[in-house]
């Protein structure tokens, strides 16, 4: 019963009748069952429904959580695979991205860019994934799932309305339009990000040189935006393929690396019950670095010493994703001693201890003896990871989102939660101005104030969370990288870790839910509520996602 758990139901303080009885009985009521028998640490609620409850005066822990977009059972679930970077090894932010920014800053400069950059230094309040650079115009887009654009940058300038409309006549942009529009997908991307902000930015304000609509002038030297976007690829690629950043991180492990002393025991745990395998870009020797540090160099006190190899019943490195999930590459074995490939195409069975090198998705199936939906794939690049693993092979899926907790503790924080509350205040006035108007009135009432405050108070809210806002949210509108968690993962956590706290035959339950405008929702409600009954959507936090 309702009843039982008083601290569900919602107070009428603030909140229309009706939208607080549409909660208690169809939001509040199916999840009343589930919460008692939960702890803290293996609550099943989505991600949106921790903010309703949190909003509300019930105890949520959001550091531990796994949030679910679709329902999964990990009892079905035969094998687990991972990826290395920003997965099982998490970086320490802003040192990581810090040196990374470094390295391709110094490689600029090394090719013939002016020295004056080497005084810009990494700022990680600017930049955030999921952001799209206009290669054509120079310009640093925040979009959401459809192409309108929600935050535009030139260099550190943020253009707001005639301005974004000189560029974007419809504030919108054709996303497919992937030679024009380079989306920034990981958490490697937050480097070379910032960097080509610096170089808007530098050459925008340095009087040598003339703007132009494509770039820059300066005598017989023409520079555009897009060349200058290639240049920091260049440099990007320049410092992975050299290993230049490998090397300055396995020098330097424990200031880059996160140790997390749990890992072998999730690994160990989930070998009891299931295949594991681990399947990163990386090469061999920089995966061997890395992997000794996390498990072998990592146990417990009193714990047998246990080769990182053994945690796993496959390792492929180089795996080149996302072409691993298509037709993938010659698959080969590392030579273990020396970290040499070995000729020819390994054809044989699946040999444990064994690590290769290239192969595809195909492969991993067929020597792990497993099938695409008994698979649970672990990783951070929302486009190699994740997209393509569940769109060409139809694994399941797990995102591994480090901003989430951050995410989730700026919006708890005291003055947010005012905020929220006003503007749904706000939300609520709305209603009641149209609630007794239909298609066939005439009035149409002066909303601009009301509108304009909305407006203020949506930018603060999105300025707490950094100068680019939320990773999920713009006001109440969800970003490109929100949609697409919301469509490809499965499961999102900030951390792989946080499968340590389910056991493993947990059911992770998915909200349900309806179409927001469906009319077996809006017509019984029509008359109070009219287009402003987003109800489950409008109670929620600007930065997670509605579900």
């Amino acid at each position: 019963m309702l009843s039982d758990h008083p601290h569900l139901l919602l107070s009428s303080e603030g909140l229309h009748p009706i939208i607080t009885k549409y909660l208690n009985q169809h939001i509040l009521k199916p999840v009343a069952a589930p919460l008692r028998s939960c702890t803290r640490n293996t609550c099943s609620l989505p991600a949106f429904m921790c903010l309703v409850l949190s909003d509300f005066s019930c105890v949520v822990v959001f550091d531990h959580r796994v949030f679910a977009n679709r329902s999964l059972t990990l009892e079905n679930i035969k094998c687990y695979g991972f990826d290395m970077d920003y997965t099982m090894a998490m970086y320490k932010s802003p040192d990581y991205e810090s040196l990374g920014f470094e390295l391709i800053r110094d490689r600029m400069v090394s090719v013939g860019y002016p020295h004056e950059l080497l005084r810009y230094t990494y700022d990680p309040s600017f930049p955030t994934r999921g952001l799209v650079i206009d290669t054509t115009y120079g310009n640093l887009l925040k979009v959401d799932s459809n192409g309108n654009i929600l935050v535009c940058s030139h260099g550190f300038c943020f253009l707001k309305g005639e301005d974004i409309n000189n560029y974007y006549p419809n504030k919108f942009i054709q996303r497919d339009d992937t030679d024009r529009f380079y989306i920034l997908n990981t958490l490697f991307n937050l480097s070379e990000t910032y960097l080509y902000t610096c170089l808007v930015d530098f050459f925008t304000r340095c009087t040598r040189y003339t703007n132009l609509l494509k770039g820059f002038q300066h005598g017989d030297l023409l520079m555009s935006y897009r060349s200058m976007f290639q240049d920091v690829r260049d440099a990007m690629d320049f410092i992975h393929d050299t290993g230049t950043l490998k090397e300055r991180t396995i020098k330097n492990l424990d200031k880059y690396v996160i140790k997390d002393s749990n890992l072998p025991v999730l690994l160990t745990r989930l070998k009891v019950v299931a295949k594991v395998f681990l399947a990163t870009n990386s090469d061999y020797s920089y995966t061997k670095a890395i992997m000794k540090y996390l498990l072998e160099n990592n146990a417990k006190p009193g714990s047998p010493k246990q080769s990182w190899r053994s945690f796993f019943d496959l390792i492929v490195v180089d795996t080149r994703k996302p072409l691993f999930f298509g037709e993938g590459t010659v698959l080969r074995q590392v030579d273990t001693d020396t970290g040499k490939l070995r000729i020819g195409t390994y054809t044989g069975d699946l040999q444990h201890g064994t690590v290769y090198s290239g192969g595809s998705s195909d492969i991993i199936c067929d020597l792990l003896d497993v099938k695409g939906k008994d698979i649970l794939y672990v990783g951070d690049h929302i486009f190699g990871d994740i997209l393509k693993s569940k769109k060409r092979q139809g694994w399941k899926t797990f995102l591994v989102v480090p901003e989430l907790n951050i995410e989730l503790k700026v919006w708890d924080q005291k003055k947010n939660k005012s905020l929220f509350e006003e503007l749904k205040r706000l939300d609520v006035f709305l209603a009641e101005i149209y609630k007794h108007l239909d298609s066939g009135s005439s009035e149409c009432p002066d909303i601009d104030a009301v509108q304009t405050r909305m407006k203020v108070l949506t930018y603060r809210m999105d300025m707490s969370y950094g100068q680019m806002g939320s990773l999920l949210r713009s006001g109440a509108r969800q970003t490109l990288f929100a949609s697409q968690l919301m469509r490809y993962a499965d499961l999102y956590s900030s951390t792989c870790m946080n499968l340590l706290h389910y056991p493993f035959n947990y059911l992770f339950m998915a909200p349900p839910v309806l179409v927001s405008s469906h009319p077996y929702i809006l017509c019984p409600m029509k008359r109070c509520l009219k287009t402003r009954l987003t109800l489950p959507q409008s109670s929620l936090s600007p930065t997670i996602l509605s579900r």
